[in-house]
Formats: structure tokens, C-alpha cells, sequence
């Protein structure tokens, strides 16, 4: 996974640095500077969404964003995305499912230009796995409407559509205030990282050089400003299917390793589970995430 880093790095963030002091990052981490700049086909050159910071946010150890459905409405408690690893209740083991779990962790929500504007806080844990997936979300005390009325910022969307293959991606990260421009290289039939499998995941072009605190950041399509996964791990020695160093997998058995490159987890499958007042229905037509 791309590691959590330490809460006390939250307060240097909420000060107003760019980013945090180079002792909270990994030599790996620290390497990377700057932002990518975008590879992009031509089809999408046309009138392109402009990606920024509006609607991510910067949890305690990682990254994150205020999401809705297709369907969502001003008046349902608003979301937020990030990864089942970044959840304060610690990493959930294989075939764990975290349900409706009462929490009241804080975000800072970031406007375009990523900066802090506001704190918004959690009901509960609407939902929280690794397990298929790396993903939590959570639900706001405020909605979509007060957080716009508010902030003036609105909710990003999630795709219903499986993501493709080629598309121009960026991936935002609300903890460093970066951002990582690439494109989707292929998918993953199994990701397999330490005890944890995961299915279908994106796989990045080689652009895209994540690093710890980007976890649970929205990759978002570039065409159409819509979040199409949730930035999640890569293999940063070159080992095989250990903790950080995860391994493909395909339906023959056979392994693959990229070291260096990284990877997330798709989103569309989220949206089928959610219904009216944002409320997870794991039993709804089309939802196919693991159940309690």
C-alpha cells in the first residue's frame, strides 16, 4: 500500500505548507518532485475537464475526496472516498467488511488551488474493506448542499462506467497537495500485496510515481472530471507479492512484477451499492461488494 504516514505531519498541512517537511517522507518518496505533466490522446485534447484540487481532501495519513453518485441528491449526507487502509480503525484483515461503524474523524476540504477552507467531519463508516477492493467511505454530518452553500465546492462523481484502457488519468492527492498526471495502462486480473488480494485493479503508465500519502486520492478521468478509482499501492523494491510490493496475477496463475509502477482500485462498482440518503444497500441490484 501506499503507507499512511504520521498524524503529526496532518498539523503542518493545516498550517499552510505546500508540502510536509522531507523527514515525514521515504527516500523514495522525496525523489519525486514536481507535477507530471499529462500524456494525453488525441480524442481527449478536445476540450479536456480542468483537474484541480476542489472537492479532495487531506485526511490524518493520507489523501482523499467528497464524492456522490450519478443519483445523489443536494439533500443526501455527503460522502468521502479514500482507501480501507487509511481508516483510523486500522488495516481490515482478508474478508473483513467494516459496516456502519460509528466515527467522527475530520477532513480538510481543499479548494481548486489546494488550499485548506474548512473542516468536514464523519457520522460513521459507511463502508471499509481490503478485500476484492481497497476502499473506505464515509459519511459526512453535513450534505452536499451545506458543504456547497459553504465552500462554494462541489462533489466530484463517481463513473458508473468501467474505466478504459488508454484513458488520460490524474491522480490528486489532498495530503500533498500534488498532483500525478498519466494514463491507464491495462488492468490486473488479481493484485496480490502481503495477505491481501484485489480485483480488476488500473494499473498506471510509468508517469504516474505515487508515493505514501497519496493513498486514497481520486484518479480522475480527464475527459470528463468524473473519478474513475481510488489511488492505492505500487511496487516500490521489486519484490514479489509482499507488503508494498504487490504482484500481478493473471487467470492462468502466471506472476508478473513491475517495480516502480503503481496502481488503484475502480470505483464504478461503488455506485450500484449506494442509494437514496447515501446509504449502502449491499443487497441492491448490480452491487457486488464484499458483504459483513
Amino acid at each position: 500500500m501506499k503507507k499512511p504516514l504520521v498524524g503529526a505531519l496532518f498539523t503542518v498541512l493545516l498550517l499552510g505548507a505546500g508540502i510536509a517537511p522531507a523527514t515525514a517522507a521515504t527516500s523514495h518518496d522525496a525523489a519525486a518532485t514536481g507535477t507530471v505533466k499529462p500524456q494525453v490522446k488525441l480524442k481527449e485534447q478536445i476540450t479536456p475537464k480542468a483537474v484541480n484540487f476542489a472537492g479532495t481532501v487531506a485526511l490524518s495519513n493520507c489523501s482523499g475526496s467528497v464524492v456522490r453518485t450519478p443519483d445523489s441528491q443536494p439533500s443526501d449526507p455527503a460522502l468521502v472516498l479514500s482507501n480501507g487502509h487509511c481508516m483510523e480503525t486500522g488495516f481490515p484483515g482478508p474478508g473483513k467488511v467494516v459496516f456502519n461503524q460509528p466515527s467522527t474523524r475530520s477532513f480538510t476540504l481543499l479548494n481548486a488551488a489546494g488550499s485548506g477552507v474548512g473542516t468536514l467531519r464523519a457520522s460513521k463508516i459507511a463502508y471499509g474493506t481490503m478485500t476484492d477492493t481497497d476502499i473506505s467511505v464515509y459519511q459526512l454530518t453535513r450534505t452536499y448542499a451545506q458543504i456547497e452553500s459553504t465552500y462554494g465546492i462541489k462533489a466530484l462523481e463517481l463513473n458508473a462506467a468501467h474505466p478504459v484502457q488508454g484513458t488520460a488519468i490524474t491522480v490528486v492527492s489532498g495530503y500533498w497537495k500534488r498532483t500525478y498526471a498519466c494514463n491507464v495502462d491495462g488492468f490486473v486480473y488479481r493484485l496480490k500485496e502481503g495477505a491481501w488480494t484485489w480485483k480488476d485493479s488500473v494499473r498506471y503508465t510509468s508517469a504516474c510515481q505515487t508515493i505514501g500519502g497519496t493513498s486514497g486520492s481520486p484518479v480522475i478521468d480527464n475527459a470528463t472530471g468524473k473519478v474513475v478509482a481510488v489511488n492505492n499501492t505500487g511496487n516500490e523494491d521489486g519484490q514479489q507479492c509482499t507488503d508494498n510490493n504487490p504482484c500481478e496475477v493473471d487467470e492462468s496463475g502466471n506472476v508478473t512484477v513491475r517495480h516502480g509502477i503503481n496502481y488503484a482500485q475502480q470505483t464504478y462498482g461503488i455506485v450500484p451499492c449506494i442509494g437514496t440518503s447515501s446509504k449502502f444497500d449491499l443487497n441492491r441490484p448490480g452491487c457486488a461488494l464484499p458483504k459483513p
